[in-house]
């Protein structure tokens, strides 16, 4: 990889913080083998420093889904009335007055069809909407509460229909506790922390434990609660150099067989909102062959982003890498668009 290389992806990055109220930032290319391999810090950030991985979160409860299938503990065809009673199904999914609750299975939760509403961004006190302005604490029985308030969005695998809702891998985090009887934080060690030897990577369980803070355009704000309750859809701390290790690992099959990947070959476009991002198999597929590259790109980038403007994707037409942090919540686009032009640019 060329030193001219190496100044566009600087370029990009700088245009990326000085023209969206960013005041922290990290980002780091690597290739497969890890000949190339650059990263830039901005503000009081470093490949070493704390980041909310937020919706990223979202790939180690995938991790778990997949090898617990792999050891034949779950299959993606469970309905899932066998990890939860009717005090907790009933009435959540009723789609033009019929109950689907009970239809619903590990599939449908992992690969977004579920048609389930998303608290975070729907209803008129929504958690993004209430978050900006103050810390609380959630639980897993105050979700299911406010999904029931809302209006699901299409009867369950309906088809090439899809709607991110972070409801679908909450309940997947509660099966994964259900199977493995121990807390979400000792599976994601068992599973994903230990094996990688990531250090500095943990679902945090108390106000004791570090939460960074998190920018909302000109704001910094602190929302250490919000977070713990996050737990499997968007609760997780890392550091960009151990995410990058995970994501490598992820589309590897170092922590399951991704032979997987080829079964599961059905991916929804997503909400309209969600722009050209298609849901399946617990991971994002963003195709770089769209509107949003006038249809100047090659292939697709797979992997995650998170709302609070974290991001790791892996484009497999350059077998590139593209990890970091924008850290900011009022524009959940930037770290995509980022991610993109990166994808693009290297040759």
């Amino acid at each position: 990889m060329d030193t001219n290389t190496i100044r566009k992806c600087e370029n990009l990055f700088n245009k990326a913080i000085a023209s969206n109220k960013i005041y922290e930032a990290v980002l780091f290319v690597e290739n497969e083998n890890s000949d190339f391999s650059y990263n830039q810090g901005y503000g009081n950030k470093n490949i070493d420093s704390p980041i909310l991985m937020a919706s990223i979160t979202k790939l180690f409860t995938t991790t778990c889904i997949l090898a617990l299938q792999e050891q034949d503990m779950l299959s993606l065809d469970d309905k899932i009335t066998n990890y939860f009673d009717n005090s907790v199904l009933g009435g959540l999914h009723v789609f033009r007055g019929k109950e689907y609750s009970q239809e619903l299975t590990i599939s449908d939760l992992l690969f977004q069809t579920s048609g389930l509403p998303d608290v975070y961004e729907e209803g008129e006190n929504s958690f993004k909407l209430r978050v900006i302005k103050e810390d609380f604490f959630y639980t897993f029985n105050d979700l299911v509460v406010m999904t029931k308030k809302l209006k699901p969005h299409f009867q369950p695998r309906t088809v090439r229909r899809a709607y991110y809702a972070d409801i679908n891998f909450d309940l997947l985090g509660e099966i994964i506790e259900s199977i493995m009887k121990c807390p979400l934080n000792k599976i994601y060690g068992h599973f994903i922390f230990e094996p990688l030897g990531l250090k500095n990577t943990y679902l945090p369980e108390s106000e004791n434990d570090f939460v960074p803070n998190i920018y909302f355009k000109d704001n910094t704000i602190h929302r250490p609660k919000f977070v713990i309750s996050s737990r499997a859809s968007g609760g997780c701390i890392t550091t960009t150099r151990e995410m990058m290790i995970f994501l490598k690992a992820f589309f590897s099959g170092r922590l399951f067989n991704i032979s997987i990947f080829d079964e599961l070959s059905s991916y929804n476009k997503l909400q309209a909102a969600m722009g050209p991002i298609c849901y399946g198999s617990g991971y994002m597929r963003i195709p770089l062959n769209s509107l949003v590259t006038l249809f100047m790109g090659k292939g697709e980038l797979k992997g995650h982003s998170g709302s609070t403007g974290s991001f790791a994707f892996y484009y497999p037409d350059k077998k590139l890498f593209i990890v970091g942090d924008l850290n900011q919540m009022a524009n959940a686009t930037l770290p995509i668009r980022l991610s993109i032009r990166i994808a693009m640019l290297v040759k």
